[in-house]
């Protein structure tokens, strides 16, 4: 983890403004999201042989709770003083991610079962668009006071 904070910031440093930190933060968080996605996909898949869609919702689900807690900790760095100030970002984080997680859901089936790709080749080129929906979500509907 310390090897991760330090190239945190050294790109930090290298990305200059504040606006570009926020997306360069992103960015970042959001790799280890789509990596915590897909190593949880893999696991689910691969390791305990469940179903492609199970798989893909249970993993879908690992990475939201994950990009909750760094997203608001370290890309947008809200500070709440109590878990009921944590609740209305949270709930607009779920129902944003529930946006996206649909779109990944049906990405997925068009790409594996109906277009034939890989499994991990689909999910991996669905991650794609899911970054960027997600990073429009946060930055101006979930964590807005923020920025």
């Amino acid at each position: 983890m310390r090897q991760v904070i330090r190239l945190y910031r050294t790109v930090k440093t290298l990305a200059g403004s504040e606006r570009m930190t926020s997306v360069v933060r992103y960015v970042f968080f959001g790799g280890l999201t789509t990596l915590v996605n897909l190593s949880s996909f893999y696991l689910f898949r691969r390791v305990l042989y469940m179903e492609l869609q199970t798989a893909n919702v249970l993993s879908i689900v690992t990475a939201i709770l994950f990009a909750y807690v760094v997203n608001a900790k370290y890309v947008f760095r809200e500070r709440y003083g109590s878990l009921r100030e944590h609740l209305p970002p949270f709930f607009r984080f779920l129902g944003a991610r529930g946006v996206t997680m649909v779109i990944e859901v049906v990405g997925v089936w068009l790409l594996i079962p109906v277009l034939g790709l890989p499994d991990m080749w689909g999910k991996f080129l669905v991650q794609f668009l899911v970054l960027v929906l997600n990073y429009l979500f946060s930055r101006y509907i979930v964590f807005k006071k923020s920025l």
